[in-house]
């Protein structure tokens, strides 16, 4: 047996992932509420689909600014502290988004969220990670998948339902006293876990983070700007600075971690099932962002249903996932994670093929099975990703290894909307002639070939599934937790 094995998790500790546990399922529910609101905010507000889906892309984007800093605050900062800062930020920019006046300020709100979001789930998994014997981890993984899995299907599904009758303000309005409820019991109940050490924060890698994640994922946006003829400047300007700076990251990363002070420790990537299952991240997050937010509009603006019809349509995908997430977990402790990740990695890839199969005459049954296959898939991909990634890494890398994936994740998500998005208008552009001429058929052609594109990428990944491999048990000394 491992030194691990031997880590106390006791009453304190098991309430502080719960507490963490149901905090992370309210800020990602917040986070997928937009999909299916997107075409009425569009149209209230008077925005096209690529400036609208700023809201979710923008939202995903500051995560992935945010997120490598939190390796540090991990470290530094106690975890009652944390999460309070956490849930602070969150409630303040619900408030901001449920008051805007406008599409500026819902976009100031949406940003103030994302900074409160961006620090709860690496909190939670690097909780897990350091407080969680290796025989039980694959368990609580399989919990952590199914915040990772509902959350995003009943936030459309809620979306849905409020938009069907109050305004879209509601979204946020109806989200205040949960997240209020949440930072008060956490302020009154959040135990403190883990030793805290000194861990200074470098600016310079903070503002190549920004110009880096943030160059990629604005260039990707500005190609479908580009489109209808409103992009602000050529969309290889920001890809290119984007690249530089990451570049330039990456160099500064590897000369700080020689005295651990890096933003993010890379020496995470030299263990071989970390680095694998990083890559899948992106693509698995690619895949689901960008189906979340593109279905809600083929949907509504190509088979013509509505909000509500839209959100319960993507319930049961969600839903499955869910319940799938212990299954999954326990499945993964018992047979490893290959016996999961490979069919997953299939069933996805060839949900979203079957997706690019789309017409403005598919019937929503068909709909609705092609989503269930996806969600499926996903079920299969996430919860054995978790407990492989973080179980291959020290207890001292494993801040930074659930930053590193939540990074990758928020940073494919953003990229995967922004691309999907991009490859809809382009197409659908060219398939009806001319912006002004788009009609269903047009955006059907557009859906199809973002989705033929997501299964390009899914497909990748189910190669890359056969190399990932189960990590050996880490023989190291977890930190005695702080009361």
């Amino acid at each position: 047996m491992s030194k691990t094995e031997n880590r106390p998790f006791g009453p304190t500790e098991q309430l502080a992932i719960w507490v963490l546990l149901i905090s992370a399922f309210v800020v990602i529910l917040n986070e997928t509420v937009m999909g299916v609101a997107l075409p009425k905010l569009m149209a209230d507000l008077h925005v096209s689909a690529v400036a609208g889906q700023w809201l979710t892309t923008a939202f995903l984007l500051t995560m992935s600014i945010v997120i490598p800093i939190t390796g540090m605050l991990i470290q530094r900062v106690k975890t009652r502290s944390l999460f309070m800062t956490a849930m602070s930020l969150f409630t303040a920019g619900t408030l901001i988004a449920a008051t805007a006046p406008g599409f500026e300020v819902l976009l100031l709100g949406r940003v103030v969220q994302a900074g409160g979001t961006a620090i709860m789930m690496p909190l939670l998994m690097t909780t897990v990670v350091t407080l969680v014997p290796e025989r039980q981890r694959g368990k609580m993984m399989g919990r952590i998948a199914i915040v990772i899995s509902v959350a995003p299907a009943l936030g459309p599904t809620l979306s849905g339902l409020i938009l069907q009758s109050l305004s879209w303000r509601w979204l946020f309005i109806m989200m205040l006293p949960i997240a209020l409820a949440a930072l008060v019991f956490g302020m009154v109940r959040m135990p403190n876990v883990g030793e805290q050490r000194r861990a200074p924060i470098d600016a310079l890698s903070v503002l190549l983070s920004v110009l880096a994640f943030g160059g990629l994922v604005y260039g990707l946006s500005l190609v479908g700007d580009a489109a209808n003829g409103s992009a602000l400047m050529p969309p290889w300007v920001p890809v290119v600075i984007g690249l530089v700076a990451l570049a330039l990251f990456v160099w500064r990363q590897i000369v700080l971690q020689r005295e651990d002070r890096a933003l993010l420790d890379l020496r995470t990537f030299r263990s071989r099932p970390f680095t694998l299952s990083v890559i899948l991240f992106v693509f698995s997050s690619m895949a689901l962002f960008g189906s979340l937010i593109l279905l809600p509009i083929y949907v509504q603006s190509v088979l013509g249903y509505d909000t509500l019809q839209t959100g319960l349509l993507m319930l049961p995908g969600g839903l499955m996932m869910g319940l799938l997430g212990p299954i999954v977990g326990r499945m993964v402790d018992a047979r490893g994670a290959q016996f999961v990740l490979i069919p997953g990695t299939l069933i996805t890839a060839l949900a979203l093929w079957s997706m690019g199969l789309f017409t403005d005459t598919t019937q929503l049954w068909q709909v609705l099975a092609t989503h269930m296959g996806l969600s499926l898939g996903l079920a299969g991909v996430f919860t054995p990703l978790f407990s492989v990634s973080l179980g291959s890494l020290e207890t001292k890398l494993a801040s930074h290894g659930s930053a590193v994936i939540s990074t990758a994740q928020q940073v494919a998500g953003a990229a995967g909307t922004a691309l999907f998005i991009t490859v809809m208008t382009l197409v659908s552009v060219q398939t009806a002639g001319s912006p002004a001429a788009v009609d269903p058929h047009a955006l059907a052609a557009g859906t199809r070939a973002a989705f033929l594109l997501g299964g390009a990428v899914s497909t990748v990944g189910f190669v890359l599934a056969f190399f990932v491999r189960d990590p050996a048990p880490q023989a190291v000394e977890a930190p005695a937790p702080a009361h």
